[in-house]
């Protein structure tokens, strides 16, 4: 705090983000918390990174000194235990506080992040890759899983990513993820495309500068070969990126406008 360093200290190219803090482990590995057990490891309720009081505090010290807080939490117990250390702190809207993954989850949990105000990161192409959700989870839990759909009808400010490398980066594979997908969480594609735009810009502080095509902005953009809101929502992830420009001056050209 001395030395002033804390989230948005920076400017326009770098700056500094939030403080990663990793509340459980993964599905894959089955070390994320849940509340019961792994449908197919019955002796296994995954793995909690804190103790209770440790992790309030580390919330707490990071809060206060200006932090804005990136809380890996992918299992529902590991989520519940975040949200009491969150429940506590004065203020939290402020510095937007965000949790990570929000993989499993129930409507009392969506509900309460909600009420927080907490922006949740998502990754949709975990859709994809993640085949054995069922199989792990059970067909109840699988289905509040990656629950897209239900945070954005209950309230949550929820924002995309890739988790690259874990998954590839290419947004465009994340908005066909959230989209091209069975059963109710499927959102439409403008839905998919704001997680990336408008409310990515809030969760970073920086939606005065970024996230629409508004006058006054930097002009962070892209020029598609197709709009994704014409095409079949199978094909979105085939879209040609045409042009890239930052800061209103082409940084990327495609040969196809050569």
């Amino acid at each position: 705090m001395q030395l002033g360093i804390r989230t948005g200290l920076g400017d326009d190219w770098l700056r500094i983000g939030g403080m990663k803090v990793y509340a459980d482990g993964s599905l894959g590995a089955r070390t994320a918390a849940l509340n019961a057990p792994y449908h197919d490891d019955l002796q296994n309720r995954g793995i909690l990174t804190y103790k209770d009081e440790e992790l309030e505090n580390l919330i707490a010290d990071a809060h206060r000194n200006g932090f804005q807080i990136a809380a890996h939490a992918i299992g529902d117990e590991a989520v519940s235990v975040l949200l009491r250390s969150f429940r506590k702190l004065e203020n939290s809207e402020k510095l937007r506080h965000r949790i990570e993954h929000a993989s499993v989850l129930n409507s009392s949990l969506i509900e309460e992040i909600s009420e927080l105000k907490l922006v949740v990161s998502i990754q949709p192409n975990f859709v994809t890759s993640d085949t054995w959700i069922e199989s792990r989870l059970g067909p109840e839990r699988a289905s509040y899983t990656y629950a897209f759909k239900t945070m954005k009808q209950m309230g949550v400010l929820t924002v995309a990513g890739s988790d690259c490398p874990i998954e590839p980066l290419s947004p465009l594979l994340g908005i066909c993820a959230a989209v091209d997908r069975s059963g109710a969480q499927a959102l439409t594609v403008n839905d998919a495309i704001s997680l990336y735009t408008r409310n990515a810009a809030y969760a970073s502080f920086e939606e005065h500068t970024k996230g629409t095509v508004t006058t006054g902005k930097l002009a962070d953009l892209v020029v598609l070969e197709e709009d994704p809101r014409e095409v079949p929502v199978s094909t979105i992830s085939q879209i040609l990126v045409l042009m890239t420009i930052i800061g209103g001056k082409i940084a990327y050209r495609s040969s196809k406008l050569l």
